[in-house]
């Protein structure tokens, strides 16, 4: 079992003391069995003594016991919290082209459903852990009492266990095909929360999202969860009759053939029900163990980048660097019917401190640009340089510090941040959101923005504020000015691009604002994943009309 292996290999001394305590539980019991025959149904002359020595043992099984559930707890609900630290981890550590390849409906189902389905299973594992190493206590006792029961005992508990064991098998089956459902019902979730707007508008899309999407992916998880209950119900209840079966089998052999004496059946009949318990307890943790397999390897399909523990300090490659270039960069994206589309090949050299705006049409590949520039997406050929020096793969993440960036698809967040992750005085914070016409709308509260649940436009310029506030070399702003007003759409050209530049910040603003164009150092149009700069008449019949140029 892949889940057992894992919390063997990190945590080997530990969980050998938890067995060592769980077998030594396990002989104690058998030993409550053993004394109650031997001393209390055998009678005794000195019951009091008997009844001490009784309480004794009871004693010593309930710290033995409860010292290996505790421990196993702790040991497995620790197990988690590092699953659960490393799979967030991983995730920021794995390139954003993966990221978007995977989805974030998977990853939420990964980080909820998978995480939640392994510690379930760690929770059920104390029982089972218990009813092993009980049976296996309990069946050299039996073996030593009657040679001839026990081997009928082993002959009918492995029917038991076949039998169980096929019927455990569909619950495996039905709980991959429910784990599947499951990732498309994330999938609905999202389309329900993040399109709630379109959703209110058009009632026969949501109507048709509800039935015909929604409703087929949770009927097949309804259906696909009662067979799995259905067979783990069954598995559970074959183990319970069987177990009390074996006890009218062993009376039969032994009253009715001879096989052995009436108080070895009694001790038998004790036995096993003594263990009943434990072994259909055992037995029904199987299907959580079979959920979280069936989670572990969920995880292990995401493909994401190996866990490091730390993050490690970047500093920028050069502070004081004046060209940053790209050469011959190609990117390809992969093609389901046809040819893919590609980007590049793309040469550009950004001097430090230009302003650059970018044009284009939608499609034209102005955002994978961006992406390639600001060293997201990895290039399939080509190479960036700095002052004629290539950035080495492993520098990439270096190489990334440069950029502050407000892509189309920004999320922000309410923390304040500044050079190098410090935080940021709040005269600051205060000077950009009055430049930024914020003043009134949002405050600080303990290094955070009081409140973005603010219109499109206006959290776009809290996206910029939080890019200004970490002061790097290079602004990235993906149609940033598109949901501004006309009079801060003008401030934002006439005032503060000039303000950034002076302050020796680079910017490249994928834009069509054709009236502002003349604030730019160069314009550069993106035309079907080429990249080519407008200058002369180029330009001049762009700065008159960029969307009829495009």
């Amino acid at each position: 079992m892949k889940l057992l292996s894992l919390l063997f290999r990190d945590n080997r001394l530990p969980l050998l003391g938890i067995m060592l305590l769980s077998v030594g539980s396990a002989l104690l019991s058998v030993a409550v069995i053993a004394y109650v025959n031997n001393r209390l149904i055998a009678g005794t002359e000195d019951l009091g003594q008997a009844l001490l020595g009784f309480a004794g043992l009871l004693c010593a099984l309930l710290l033995c016991a409860t010292g290996a559930q505790i421990g196993l707890h702790r040991l497995s609900h620790g197990f988690v919290y590092r699953m659960r630290r490393s799979l967030v981890k991983r995730v920021l550590d794995t390139d954003i082209e993966r990221i978007e390849q995977i989805g974030g409906a998977r990853i939420l189902a990964s980080l909820s459903t998978d995480i939640r389905n392994i510690t379930v299973a760690f929770v059920g594992l104390p029982e089972m852990l218990y009813g092993m190493a009980l049976t296996l206590a309990a069946f050299v006792y039996l073996a030593w009492l009657s040679g001839p029961l026990f081997i009928t005992t082993l002959l009918w508990l492995g029917l038991t266990f076949v039998v169980g064991w096929l019927l455990v098998s569909r619950v495996h089956r039905h709980i991959q095909r429910m784990r599947e459902a499951e990732d498309r019902l994330y999938g609905n979730y999202q389309d329900v929360i993040e399109g709630r707007k379109e959703l209110a508008l058009n009632r026969h899309r949501a109507n048709r999202l509800y039935q015909e999407e929604f409703d087929d992916n949770a009927r097949l998880y309804r259906d696909e969860i009662i067979r799995a209950d259905t067979f783990y119900g069954l598995s559970g209840n074959w183990a319970n009759i069987m177990v009390l079966g074996l006890i009218g089998l062993v009376f039969f052999l032994a009253g009715g053939l001879g096989w052995a004496e009436p108080a070895v059946a009694a001790t038998y009949a004790l036995t096993m029900l003594f263990l009943r318990t434990p072994m259909v307890a055992a037995v029904n943790t199987l299907p959580h163990l079979i959920t979280a397999q069936v989670s572990l390897n969920k995880l292990e399909t995401l493909a994401l980048t190996p866990h490091t523990e730390a993050f490690h300090e970047v500093a920028p490659l050069k502070s004081d660097w004046k060209e940053l270039r790209l050469q011959s960069l190609v990117y390809r994206y992969p093609a389901e019917e046809g040819e893919g589309f590609d980007v590049g090949p793309l040469d550009l050299t950004v001097r430090r401190g230009e302003v650059i705006f970018v044009i284009g049409g939608n499609g034209s590949g102005k955002s994978t640009m961006a992406r390639l520039l600001t060293g997201l997406y990895r290039p399939h050929s080509g190479q960036i340089s700095l002052d004629d020096r290539p950035v080495a793969e492993q520098e990439l993440s270096a190489y990334r510090q440069m950029f502050a960036s407000v892509f189309s698809d920004f999320h922000l967040f309410s923390r304040l941040l500044g050079k190098d992750g410090n935080e940021v005085p709040d005269a600051e914070v205060d000077s950009w959101l009055s430049k930024l016409h914020l003043q009134h709308k949002v405050g600080i509260v303990d290094g955070r923005l009081s409140d973005i649940q603010l219109s499109q436009g206006q959290r776009k310029r809290l996206a910029l504020l939080l890019g200004l506030l970490e002061q790097r070399d290079i602004l990235l702003l993906d149609e940033w000015a598109a949901d501004q007003d006309p009079l801060f759409r003008r401030l934002f050209y006439r005032e503060l691009l000039p303000q950034f530049k002076a302050a020796g910040k680079t910017v490249i603003a994928i834009t069509h604002d054709d009236h502002y164009f003349d604030q730019a150092d160069r314009v550069l149009k993106m035309d079907n994943g080429r990249l080519l700069e407008l200058i002369g008449e180029q330009r001049a019949s762009a700065s008159a009309d960029a969307l009829l140029n495009i």
